[in-house]
């Protein structure tokens, strides 16, 4: 009974819709009371195919990155997609790697005495300069608060320091998490100056030598095993000047690190919370200085991103970007075993496969359709960012992004996750599509995580250009919450990031083609429309967008 009144509900929604939601409901409901698309015939064979062994893993710069591009490309030129750059759609993206032969411990000296933070156990540390060695001698330590420059919060942890030679030392996350205060940041929400990568940039930036972040499990949202433990290899953009801007030195220190160092100023942890919230705080010079010595090995490699698009009749630099990361982590060197990396991220490729099938078989759209596959997401975005600083046409003409990364494969969920709740409105361009399958729009229920900022969209994002990122929950539509709680904890405790991480045929792919038609019809409306998606008032891409609009006028 309960599935007949569910179709029932699904049929009286679909005539119920507007002219937009029409063509999103197309009143198919399976025996399972279910509102199912079936959007893709081709969708599985193109997620088996690109998760299979032949493939290995999908490594940057490997024979399975070839495989992958002559995949891709194949079908982009069947389906008369368009190329910006080759015969091969492939925009190269060079890339360094950085492997360290010699990293030493900490050294601190405080009143002439010295002491040591042992590396990997109390601190790490690296370089993302291109050199063969750095050097840090005596660099006096600034504790800089949340090492934040927010204008439009009204706050800056920098304020009237000059941190030439020095080595400034902050927290991880934002003040908004760390009070809880709805009002201040994003309260809960990480936002971008709560992300580590942001810190790093943000003190060379502002000069500094060396920049220390505070690892606390909570606000960080990891153990410190996962900063620590980890391949100290690193993976960087190649550029001109080899990464000479950024601070000679990067790292972590552990709360109990963090302590120590406190004490020689006679604070604690605890207090320096407290100072780095109040209103007149202002950075605390920590009468210690740091030594530390770091060799390198690095290599030059060259990745690629694959990009192909579908001209728009009417505005054709005016463009929707959608956004898919290729690549996996390749094979191990030891063991051999592939990491297949099924769910991640050969369910985002296929469904951008199968959504360009979609529009090269419609009518040509009024802006352009851009059809981006980025590499060496797991080596830290780089692909991605790569475009995000050459895109290839104007960012302010970007209408907006879709990023689909890691969709899950255990069914049809009511729910349909959205990454970076309210950050924009694009989210109201999903919703109703969502409405038609019986589905609602959820946040995510981890914000303070900060995921927003870990995928491909956040490249365009920092550009100032507003991004759906968004997928099915876990309140499975048939087994409920708890079945689909359950699911998407196995795959991360069992599969992510492992070798488990393989296609199955038992998998229930409905849900991911409702996804994808929410996907196709959000970038179709906005293909053919004059919609420009804004960020929220305050957002701290905003600014971004409005200069955006100026260039645009």
């Amino acid at each position: 009974m309960r599935h007949l009144l569910l179709g029932a509900s699904a049929m009286a929604l679909a005539v119920a819709c507007s002219p937009a939601q029409e063509s999103a409901a197309e009143r198919l409901v399976d025996s399972d009371g279910i509102v199912d698309y079936h959007f893709s015939d081709t969708y599985r064979a193109h997620l088996e195919t690109l998760s299979s062994d032949e493939f290995e893993g999908r490594a940057p710069a490997t024979r399975g990155e070839e495989l992958t591009i002559s995949y891709i490309t194949d079908i982009f030129r069947n389906l008369g997609i368009q190329s910006f750059t080759n015969e091969n759609y492939t925009q190269p993206v060079p890339l360094v790697r950085i492997a360290p032969t010699r990293v030493t411990d900490m050294t601190l000296t405080h009143n002439g005495e010295t002491s040591t933070f042992e590396y990997r156990s109390e601190m790490t540390g690296w370089t993302n300069r291109v050199v063969d060695s750095v050097s840090v001698e005596n660099s006096e330590m600034v504790f800089v608060g949340y090492g934040i420059v927010a204008p439009e919060f009204g706050w800056n942890d920098y304020e009237g320091l000059d941190v030439e030679g020095k080595t400034v030392v902050m927290f991880v996350n934002d003040p908004g998490y760390a009070t809880q205060d709805p009002g201040l940041f994003n309260g809960n929400a990480m936002t971008y100056y709560g992300r580590w990568t942001y810190k790093f940039e943000e003190a060379a930036r502002q000069g500094a030598t060396g920049a220390i972040v505070i690892h606390e499990t909570g606000p960080a949202g990891y153990g410190w095993g996962v900063v620590a433990g980890g391949s100290p290899v690193r993976f960087v953009m190649k550029t001109e000047n080899r990464n000479m801007h950024r601070t000679e030195l990067e790292g972590w220190i552990n709360a109990d690190s963090a302590n120590k160092l406190f004490a020689n100023v006679g604070m604690t942890l605890e207090q320096a919370h407290e100072r780095a919230l109040a209103p007149d705080f202002a950075p605390i010079a920590l009468n210690t200085s740091l030594s530390m010595q770091i060799e390198n090995e690095f290599q030059d490699l060259n990745t690629h991103n694959i990009v192909g698009y579908i001209e728009g009749s009417k505005y054709p630099e005016e463009h929707v970007v959608y956004m898919a990361h290729w690549d996996h982590l390749g094979v191990d060197p030891i063991s051999g075993d592939i990491f297949n990396g099924a769910q991640d991220n050969a369910t985002g490729t296929a469904a951008i496969l199968s959504i360009a099938e979609k529009f090269a078989a419609g009518e040509q759209p009024e802006r352009t359709v851009v059809f981006a596959f980025v590499g060496a997401e797991e080596r830290g975005l780089l692909g991605s960012a790569w475009y995000g600083e050459n895109p290839l046409l104007p960012l302010e003409k970007t209408v907006a992004g879709i990023n689909i990364d890691m969709l899950y494969a255990h069914g049809p969920t009511r729910d349909f996750v959205v990454v970076g709740w309210n950050n924009s409105n694009i989210q109201d361009f999903a919703k109703p599509y969502v409405e038609a399958q019986n589905r609602y729009l959820a946040p995510e229920t981890n914000p303070e995580a900060g995921i927003f900022y870990r995928s491909d969209h956040f490249s365009l994002a920092k550009q100032g250009v507003p991004v759906l990122y968004a997928k099915g929950g876990v309140d499975h539509f048939l087994l409920g919450t708890e079945y689909g709680q359950r699911e998407a904890s196995t795959f991360i405790a069992e599969r992510y990031h492992k070798v488990g991480d393989k296609f199955n045929p038992e998998w229930d792919l409905r849900g991911i083609h409702q996804d994808m038609f929410i996907f196709y019809q959000v970038g179709e409306e906005l293909a053919n429309s004059r919609d420009w998606p804004r960020w929220a008032e305050g957002n701290e891409f905003e600014a971004l967008r409005l200069e955006s609009e100026a260039a645009r006028r």
